[in-house]
């Protein structure tokens, strides 16, 4: 067995049981009622999920926060490559682009929430706060990558005659990939964190007016259980862009 598969192994056998202490932990704090009847044992959480009649419900507000999830994703996403390429391309530019992405990222969503809600509506705010989020770490990702690149290789393009552009498209981007998956991994549970906040405010439907619902109500298994789904969706997301991020990796390092 190789170094690599059994240094693998080794991580995998201490995340499944970090995750399995933290469960049992769960179970045990909530049968013992440690916590109150804010904390509840998790095969009651379970159950609840497990309940067919409620299958719909959750369905539909896992619906609702993934649209928003995708559509505040790409924007912000796409929106901090342009902004972090327009930086690298235009250094005159790239002083006013990192204090006004730092600027943005450091108001609370919360605080932004109501201006969103304004300007865009309550069914486009989780998407927009979404955006915000996932926004400041793409750029920072590709800023960061695009301005990796070694000098005398930057030198070297020059000498055999390439433009800045050709730089950028050959040498620059290629570079960058990387540290951007990286980013994209980071940004996904931040962007889901944006859209139930979003939801908050006043949205129709989403895992976060789920949350707000059982919590008014009292009904502390399905908070818990929107709770325990939006974990779910983010460890997904997490996981599948860690896929892609190994890739990128590989392919360009």
């Amino acid at each position: 067995m190789s170094v690599v598969l059994s240094e693998r192994i080794r991580t995998l056998l201490l995340g499944s049981l970090g995750v399995g202490i933290f469960l049992g932990l769960w179970e045990v704090v909530g049968r013992l009622r440690l916590l109150g009847l804010s904390w509840p044992p998790l095969t009651e959480v379970l159950a609840l999920l497990g309940t067919p009649a409620r299958w719909s419900l959750f369905a539909r507000a896992l619906a609702a926060s993934l649209e928003a999830l995708t559509v505040g994703y790409l924007i912000g996403l796409i929106s901090g490559i342009i902004a972090a390429a327009l930086a690298h391309l235009t250094p005159s530019l790239k002083l006013g682009l990192d204090r006004t992405s730092a600027v943005i990222h450091a108001i609370p969503s919360i605080a932004l929430a109501p201006l969103f809600i304004l300007f865009l509506g309550r069914n486009a705010t989780p998407a927009a706060l979404a955006a915000l989020s996932v926004f400041f770490v793409s750029y920072v990702a590709t800023s960061s990558g695009l301005g990796s690149v070694p000098r005398p290789l930057q030198d070297l393009v020059h000498v055999l005659g390439g433009t800045r552009l050709t730089q950028f498209v050959r040498l620059d981007l290629p570079a960058a990939l990387p540290v951007l998956a990286s980013g994209m991994r980071l940004a996904a549970p931040a962007a889901l964190i944006g859209v139930i906040v979003g939801e908050w405010f006043g949205a129709p439907r989403g895992l976060g007016v789920l949350v707000i619902n059982a919590m008014q109500n009292f009904q502390i298994p399905l908070l818990w259980s929107a709770v325990l789904l939006a974990v779910l969706v983010s460890l997904t997301l997490f996981g599948l862009l860690g896929l892609l991020q190994h890739y990128v990796a590989r392919r360009f390092r």
